[in-house]
C-alpha cells in the first residue's frame, strides 16, 4: 500500500487520557488531562513517565511537590476528563468545579479521584527535558484498584476498567480483547 509522509503529531498510539493529581505547599489539589502517560519499567522498580509541557500549572506543582497521582479514568468520565484539560488549576479548583471526589492517597500527598478504578501514587525520581515538555518520572509507590474490577485472584479486568485513550487529538475507548501476550506459543 502506498505511503504519504506526514508531519509528526501524536505519533505513538493509543495513550490513556489520565488525570494527574498535584498539590501545591499549602496542600491545594489540582488536576491536569494529560495524554502523555507511559509506563517505563514494568518490573521492579514499577516506574512510569508522564510529559508536562513547562508553562502547565501541575509542572511547577509537580516540580515543587516531587509526588504525583495518576489516576486512570473510565469513559464515562469523557466531559469531566475534557474539562480538566481545558481549565487552569491556578484559575479555579477543578474537584469541586467539575464534581470529582479527593481521596487520601496512602504514602503521597496528592490525592486519588475517586472516579477512577485505578490510581497509582507515584514519588518523581527524575525530571527531563525533552523538547516542549518534561519528562516527569515516577516510582509507583502504591496501585489502587477498584474492587469491583478484580476477578477473584486480583487480577485486573481490563473489560470492567472502561478505559477511556487519547489518540491523534480525540477520545476513545478500548474494544475488545483480540489475545494475551503469548497465546501465539500455544499455536506453535
Amino acid at each position: 500500500m502506498p505511503k504519504r509522509t506526514i508531519k509528526p503529531f501524536r505519533p505513538i498510539y493509543p495513550t490513556p487520557a489520565g488525570l494527574i493529581t498535584s498539590v501545591d505547599a499549602a496542600g491545594t489539589a489540582n488536576i491536569i488531562t494529560l495524554g502523555e502517560v507511559h509506563n517505563l519499567s514494568i518490573g521492579k522498580p514499577v516506574i512510569v513517565g508522564i510529559a508536562v509541557a513547562r508553562p502547565r500549572h501541575s509542572h511547577e506543582l509537580i516540580r515543587q511537590c516531587r509526588q504525583f497521582v495518576v489516576n486512570l479514568p473510565p469513559a464515562d468520565l469523557l466531559e469531566k476528563v475534557d474539562r480538566c484539560g481545558t481549565t487552569s488549576g491556578r484559575d479555579l479548583d477543578k474537584f469541586a468545579a467539575f464534581g470529582l471526589t479527593a481521596v487520601p492517597a496512602e504514602q503521597v500527598r496528592p490525592p486519588l479521584i475517586a472516579e477512577c478504578p485505578v490510581n497509582l501514587e507515584c514519588r518523581l525520581l527524575d525530571v527531563q527535558t525533552w523538547g516542549d515538555h518534561d519528562l516527569f518520572v515516577g516510582e509507583v509507590l502504591v496501585e489502587h484498584v477498584d474492587e469491583s474490577a478484580l476477578d477473584g485472584s486480583g487480577r485486573v479486568q481490563v473489560e470492567k476498567l472502561n478505559c477511556l485513550c487519547y489518540v491523534h487529538g480525540e477520545y476513545w475507548t478500548l474494544g475488545r480483547r483480540l489475545g494475551t501476550h503469548g497465546f501465539t506459543r500455544a499455536q506453535a
